[in-house]
């Protein structure tokens, strides 16, 4: 007598037991899938009495003298198992395509200097290696991002030491080590000479910055020199600074990662260093949380690209 399965059951089902059923109604023969699968014919028969006793009871073949003939029940059955073993197979290859870093996603944010070589060069790199990968990027100051990174809304974090960010509670990756440059008009007395230059050589000169306070800025470096600088225009974007620069309205500070984007009116000198970078940069995670072959893959891009840095 078939038992009848209550409306709002839902039966425990074995994949096991959907492939051997495929395999029977695409051979129309136990015996058949049975050579297919590898397996004996009484095995086959355990399966699918087993899924037809979970699905309540109901014949899934008709039993005929030679081989066997999908039952109504059976016929409904087909396309859900096939669907089933397609969805399977798809998570397959997702899992597969993640372990191998070929595809999946990867979400990641830096703060803008990184955004002027350092990503650009590793990102190239990293598309060639994964380009099925899905990428998204954003851009901000590193405290941001690491407010995003702890929400779980970024996989890594490209961040510096600027600022006097937080960073112990996150898993950091060293990238490099980053020098500053002082950015001064190509006519400037300073601009032909040899070698790095005391920063308090400029204590007098008027400063262009990103903020009107020198603290938790790269004008950190002043303030531990000696002097504090008087910053006569507040100027966000590093092209805006520059342009100051070469207008002779003053002087900036440049970090290396931002070097290669430097007019030609301008002239950098390396600044000297008083025994300390002016800043790390580092790629962060969030602590406790595994890295995705995607993600690791993009750190191991990050520090080839920073290599590079001079």
């Amino acid at each position: 007598m078939a038992v009848m399965l209550n409306s709002h059951e839902v039966p425990d089902l074995s994949s096991v037991w959907l492939r051997v059923f495929l395999e029977v109604a695409r051979h129309g023969s136990f015996t058949v899938a049975a050579r297919a699968l590898g397996w004996t014919q009484s095995a086959v028969s355990r399966q699918i009495a087993s899924l037809e006793a979970a699905l309540g009871g109901a014949p899934l073949f008709d039993r005929l003298p030679r081989g066997v003939r999908l039952t109504e029940a059976g016929r409904i059955l087909v396309p859900r198992a096939e669907a089933v073993a397609e969805s399977l197979h798809g998570v397959a290859r997702e899992l597969a395509d993640l372990r191998e870093a070929a595809g999946g996603r990867l979400r990641f944010g830096a703060f803008a200097t990184a955004d002027a070589a350092l990503v650009p060069h590793a990102l190239a790199a990293f598309r060639g290696r994964h380009p099925r990968v899905r990428i998204t990027r954003e851009e901000g100051f590193t405290p941001g991002l690491l407010d995003r990174l702890t929400a779980g809304h970024l996989d890594l974090a490209v961040v510096s030491t600027t600022g006097r960010a937080p960073l112990e509670t996150y898993d950091l990756h060293h990238l490099l080590d980053e020098s500053l440059y002082v950015a001064v008009p190509a006519g400037h007395p300073l601009a032909g000479q040899d070698g790095p230059v005391r920063l308090g050589r400029l204590a007098d000169a008027d400063w262009i910055s990103g903020s009107a306070r020198p603290e938790g800025t790269l004008l950190d470096a002043a303030l531990r020199q000696g002097f504090r600088p008087r910053v006569v225009h507040v100027v966000g974007e590093w092209t805006a600074k520059l342009g100051y620069v070469a207008a002779g309205l003053g002087v900036t500070l440049v970090p290396a990662l931002a070097a290669e984007s430097v007019r030609p009116d301008v002239a950098l000198l390396p600044v000297l260093d008083e025994g300390a970078p002016a800043r790390a940069v580092y790629v962060a995670s969030a602590r406790g949380r595994s890295l995705t072959p995607a993600a690791e893959a993009f750190v191991g891009a990050l520090r080839e690209a920073a290599a590079r840095i001079p």
